[in-house]
């Protein structure tokens, strides 16, 4: 692997995969993926040979046209789809040859999932949201509920805690979201759009809090966003078009 350094206005070098600094540990490797869903007509090639590899504690984003393929790697990448061809190990193992109810499991343990329109239950309250996924993976209620007060902590919301969605801003939302994602200190953290039904405003405020508890946390999270300004401030961000990743453009090394 080689290392690069490109400025913020730097165009994408094309190349076949997007490489990371050989000093830095892969978290996150993909190697020739193709997903296949069948459509009305012919069948839509999603994928078609994407190779990767993410850092471990590296921020990227991943971006393109509508339709290139964003989400579904992100899908894959997370195990959430399956593949129909390649390799994908995550910390290692090949996430793809685990069976359904373990991967499901290493998600639930390992992960955390921001989207762009919050998925919370409206009848809940933040903390309660929050709070969800660890009594659904068996958690004893008091730790839980201890836990997800912190998480609303980190993203300065604790005192929104009792409040119900529909109660709070769209940025505020948008932190419980967060906070939920945080909540089983995951190792990697998926955002699919998640400050696309954000102002501009509430956008950046969401990426300078990302951004801080990449750094602080050292966990590795990778983005979906259309917005080249949230994509700047990750360490990298992975070009794709028609399935394929056609380069990268470095704008921060890792760790700085």
């Amino acid at each position: 692997m080689t290392t690069r350094s490109m400025d913020l206005e730097a165009e994408p070098a094309p190349q076949k995969s997007a490489a990371v600094s050989s000093s830095s540990e892969p978290i996150i490797v993909a190697h020739d993926v193709h997903k296949t869903y069948a459509g009305a007509g012919q069948p839509v090639h999603a994928l078609r040979g994407a190779t990767l590899e993410v850092a471990k504690g590296e921020m990227v984003t991943i971006m393109g046209p509508s339709g290139c393929g964003k989400t579904t790697l992100l899908n894959c990448l997370s195990g959430l789809e399956t593949i129909d061809q390649g390799e994908i190990y995550v910390e290692g193992r090949s996430i793809h040859d685990m069976p359904d109810s373990e991967r499901t499991d290493h998600r639930a343990r390992r992960m955390g999932f921001i989207f762009q329109f919050y998925n919370l239950l409206p009848v809940l309250s933040s903390v309660e949201n929050v709070e969800l996924p660890l009594l659904l993976g068996g958690v004893g209620q008091r730790e839980s509920r201890e836990r997800s007060l912190l998480a609303l902590e980190q993203v300065d919301l604790r005192d929104w805690a009792g409040h119900r969605p529909a109660q709070l801003s769209g940025g505020q939302r948008q932190r419980v979201t967060i906070a939920r994602a945080l909540v089983n200190d995951p190792a990697i953290v998926w955002g699919d759009e998640p400050t696309g039904d954000l102002d501009s405003t509430n956008a950046n405020q969401i990426m300078d809090l990302l951004e801080d508890l990449n750094q602080r946390n050292q966990q590795t999270f990778v983005i979906v966003t259309h917005d080249e300004q949230i994509g700047r401030r990750a360490n990298r961000t992975i070009h794709m078009r028609d399935g394929l990743i056609e380069g990268e453009t470095i704008h921060r090394g890792l760790g700085s």
